[in-house]
């Protein structure tokens, strides 16, 4: 996983989430996530699958105001 600092971008998107206003972008920091999941060290995995949820939950709101 060289030059990916997984545990940067958790950081940045849960930053981030707040202040995320389309599901667009929601969605694609889900899928990147996702996919960086996939590869990190297992002692982030927990962090990551916290993180995904959130997410998963911002996106369903997302779909309620639809």
């Amino acid at each position: 996983m060289e030059g990916i600092n997984p545990y940067a971008y958790m950081e940045l998107v849960a930053g981030q989430l707040a202040f995320m206003d389309n599901k667009a972008d929601v969605e694609t920091a889900l899928e990147e996530l996702e996919y960086l999941y996939e590869i990190m060290d297992p002692e982030l995995q927990d962090l990551a699958s916290d993180l995904m949820s959130k997410l998963r939950d911002t996106l369903k709101s997302f779909d309620a105001k639809s």
